[in-house]
């Protein structure tokens, strides 16, 4: 018998007391933790890769390595039946391909050589196709090309669906993957409609870039105000994000669906936001200003979702305004 670390029995849970035997790659970041726990609470077994941050659950299996060792991601998917890639990293030259370009190939290797898993699902981003940075005139769905955007980030991502892709093609991995858009959770917006909180971000795209003085001042006093960002055209921006709950739902859509396999669906918000009646409405729930911020270098864009609501039923249920009452409503909690 084949007992994991916690003490479930795998040949029992192989008769019909777990679902199924998941390996999680990426199970300690945000979505990660609370993905594993709703495979747990779904009655499946998850065996995930642990580099730093342990995670814990009477379901849950750690083993630790690096997504850079091929050994490790093997001694992760033994005997699983479901393989889940969320690994990644930012904009660091010195992890990101490690992590999500060596990683992926490595764990695409074992899927390759596995006898038993028969998904994989891949979380990739709309940053693989390129949004905010270059004009989408249409909605961006799945037949839209993959178009990085500078920086490692973007770059890696269309990496990742690449080798997917070609793994599928090649080896005849079963794969799926899941193209969300911006994830959002807790207080997590109310921080993006922060003037303080977004000059000079770390990561392209998630702030506002260069400020005018009179902006810039603004921060120096640390005054707060709403922002709206102005694109080229004088007009505000308008994008599509999502909740991580949403997220999540997406995820139940396509696990081990047979109809998701050799499929790629966009995930977002049920429609996107514009930013001067976003910024009007956060606004007019905290009592803060808005100032207007002028984003030349950035387009608007929206994501369609069809194929996702039609194949697998997909449906989300955080629109912008739902997502800022569930931000404020989080932040008030903590207090």
């Amino acid at each position: 018998m084949d007992f994991n670390m916690n003490g479930f029995n795998i040949d029992y849970a192989r008769k019909g007391k777990f679902m199924a035997m998941i390996a999680v790659f990426g199970g300690s970041g945000k979505i990660g933790r609370r993905l594993i726990e709703r495979l747990g609470r779904q009655g499946h077994l998850v065996r995930a890769l642990v580099h730093r941050s342990p995670i814990s659950g009477d379901h849950v299996t750690c083993v630790t390595g690096s997504v850079a060792q091929g050994t490790d991601c093997q001694e992760v998917m033994r005997d699983a039946d479901i393989v889940i890639q969320l690994a990644t990293a930012k904009e660091d030259a010195d992890t990101f391909f490690d992590v999500s370009i060596r990683g992926t190939f490595n764990i695409l290797e074992a899927c390759r050589f596995s006898n038993s898993v028969r998904q994989f699902i891949l979380l990739s981003g709309d940053a693989a196709q390129g949004i905010w940075f270059y004009p989408h005139p249409q909605p961006v769905n799945e037949e839209t090309p993959l178009a990085a955007y500078p920086g490692y980030y973007a770059f890696s991502k269309v990496m990742e669906e690449t080798m997917t892709r070609q793994y599928e093609i090649q080896y005849g991995v079963p794969s799926t993957i899941l193209r969300s858009s911006w994830v959002f959770d807790s207080d997590d917006l109310l921080n993006h409609f922060s003037l303080l909180q977004n000059v000079n971000p770390a990561e392209a795209g998630h702030g506002f870039g260069e400020v005018p003085p009179d902006v810039l001042e603004l921060v120096k006093n640390e005054q707060e105000r709403v922002p709206v960002l102005i694109g080229g055209s004088g007009k505000p921006l308008t994008r599509h994000i999502v909740h991580l709950d949403d997220v999540l739902h997406a995820f139940d859509c396509v696990l081990d669906n047979k109809q998701a396999i050799g499929r790629d669906y966009n995930i977002a918000a049920p429609e996107p936001f514009q930013y001067r009646q976003a910024a009007d409405y956060v606004s007019g729930n905290l009592g803060i200003p808005t100032v207007e911020i002028p984003n030349a270098q950035y387009h608007s864009f929206s994501i369609d979702i069809s194929r996702a609501k039609r194949e697998v039923g997909y449906a989300p249920a955080n629109d912008f305004h739902r997502m800022v009452d569930r931000a404020i409503e989080s932040r008030r909690d903590v207090r």
